[in-house]
């Protein structure tokens, strides 16, 4: 029996290679679908945030600008004064070794009736708490008791005026320097001056205008 092929090309389910590339023009067609939707998303979104960074680098620029303006009507001098009150008041608290409210008791229990604190400042260094204060009276003598009296409270130690001028409103004005060793001990009344308050009722403090008035 002749087994030999006389056919003149070889026979192909040409059926099956037509499904085959429709199958892989449907699925070049669906990456393509996908490809041109996510260019499209991503283009949308480049678009809204480089929007979003112009208006964030204006609002930048904005700020800089009002910070600038701001920082060229600030005192320098007055600033640094800040800075270093804060960097001082920040080791206080972190050192836990000032008490406000026993501080306060005290200067409440010896400021006579015509002296005005105006300001307080504490400074901590080598474990020794210096108070610096800045008060206002009538006369001269008025501070001078109060230094009697704070420094026999036995809180505050070599308490000097490091400076005293004279007012535009003819009040005395000074700078006073101690340093203070409270709250160990509880404010102490001259035996001498029954006026002296305790810190349970505070006195009136401080001069108002010249001229008597409070």
């Amino acid at each position: 029996m002749l087994r030999t092929n006389l056919s003149t090309r070889p026979f192909y389910n040409e059926r099956a290679v037509h499904v085959g590339i429709a199958i892989a023009a449907l699925v070049v067609l669906a990456l393509t679908a996908f490809t041109v939707t996510r260019i499209v998303q991503l283009s949308r979104q480049n678009t809204e945030l480089s929007a979003r960074v112009s208006r964030d680098l204006g609002e930048a620029e904005r700020l800089t600008r009002e910070a600038a303006a701001i920082r060229r009507t600030i005192n320098q001098d007055e600033l640094k004064i800040v800075a270093a009150a804060a960097r001082e008041a920040n080791e206080l608290i972190d050192q836990r070794t000032f008490s406000w409210t026993a501080f306060f008791n005290y200067i409440e229990a010896t400021l006579p009736p015509d002296v005005m604190l105006l300001a307080v400042r504490p400074t901590v260094k080598t474990e020794e708490t210096r108070i610096t204060m800045t008060v206002l009276s009538r006369r001269t003598e008025d501070i001078d008791e109060f230094i009697e009296k704070l420094e026999a409270t036995g809180a505050f130690e070599n308490v000097l005026p490091a400076q005293a001028d004279p007012t535009d409103d003819g009040l005395q004005r000074a700078i006073l320097e101690s340093v203070y060793t409270g709250p160990g001990a509880e404010p102490a009344a001259d035996p001498a001056d029954p006026e002296v308050a305790t810190p349970d009722s505070p006195k009136p403090q401080a001069p108002g205008p010249a001229g008597g008035k409070r």
